[in-house]
């Protein structure tokens, strides 16, 4: 159990500074520490266009290797931030190095954040956007039957609940998910809340105050909540789920593995070693993020 040694030294700095928690923060200043941590990213890439763009009052970012022509495959892109925070700034070079190095397009959608709106808003406008990106495929210059839902944390949940709802509508379905460290059990059943929950940056805390606001009225069971606990995988398009080994997620992404290979999808998993969770934004200081993003984007460009 060694931590690579760009996040070792995060980790250093967290618990000498007394382990701060998310709880003790005001929303806004959670939200700013979030952008701040940006700096972590590496050289952003520029090889790419991005653009600015409303669809039916949502907004939009677009993400296009240069010279694209035609229709490409396309990520829907959702981020992470534990339903409170996050968003296109947040995420700008990891949509930027996902198109340049899969040279497909990449769609990322700014949903609704708690405290501000609760569940269901946010799931709702993952649903609304990947089917508005979905109508507008001829528009927007990408191949319909090759479109990837995708997203890290929060972020991945809702790629996976999207993806149950758009299969329970019988209209149309994703090539493939693409599941980053995905929050997938708002009740905290897994050791690994326990074993990685205090030290390693993203805390116990930091997840489970964002699962108490966005899921104020909510069940913590209901199925779109924790949607690790559903019975009906079944029917879903090929999956491929990412954790990290000092994650407090690491346990149930694997148990998602496991449960969804036993109700028959096509399901691959990878454990990243050294790294935390939310490591997947820190390819500044992290080979394993290198690695995950050239991953990720093969797995998108090769439909």
């Amino acid at each position: 159990m060694v931590l690579e040694k760009g996040i070792a030294g995060l980790v250093d700095a967290f618990i000498a500074d007394g382990r701060p928690s998310s709880r003790d923060q005001h929303i806004d200043d959670r939200r700013a520490g979030y952008v701040a941590s940006t700096a972590l990213a590496g050289e952003t890439e520029t090889r790419v266009r991005v653009e600015d763009i409303e669809l039916d009052a949502m907004t939009f970012r677009v993400v296009s290797p240069l010279n694209a022509v035609g229709s490409l495959p396309c990520v829907i892109y959702y981020h992470g931030g534990c339903f409170v925070s996050g968003g296109f700034t947040t995420h700008d070079n990891q949509l930027r190095q996902l198109a340049y190095f899969s040279q497909c397009r990449v769609i990322a959608m700014q949903y609704r954040l708690a405290p501000e709106h609760i569940f269901p808003a946010a799931h709702d406008d993952a649903e609304k956007g990947a089917n508005l990106v979905w109508h507008y495929a001829g528009r927007l210059g990408i191949d319909k039957h090759k479109i990837t839902l995708a997203g890290d944390s929060a972020g991945g949940h809702l790629a996976l609940v999207t993806a149950l709802r758009l299969k329970a509508a019988q209209q149309w379905q994703p090539a493939q998910l693409m599941l980053i460290y995905p929050m997938l059990d708002a009740t905290a059943h897994y050791e690994s809340y326990t074993r990685n929950g205090q030290d390693y940056v993203i805390t116990r805390d930091t997840l489970l105050s964002g699962y108490e606001m966005y899921l104020l009225h909510t069940d913590r069971m209901h199925p779109e909540a924790s949607p690790l606990w559903r019975d009906d995988f079944q029917g879903l398009p090929p999956v491929h789920i990412i954790t990290a080994e000092f994650d407090p997620l690491c346990d149930e992404g694997e148990a998602l593995y496991q449960r969804m290979t036993k109700q028959g999808v096509s399901c691959t998993a990878q454990r990243y070693l050294g790294v935390n969770h939310g490591f997947f934004q820190l390819g500044g200081i992290s080979q394993a993020a290198q690695n995950a993003m050239r991953d990720v984007a093969w797995r998108v460009g090769r439909l």
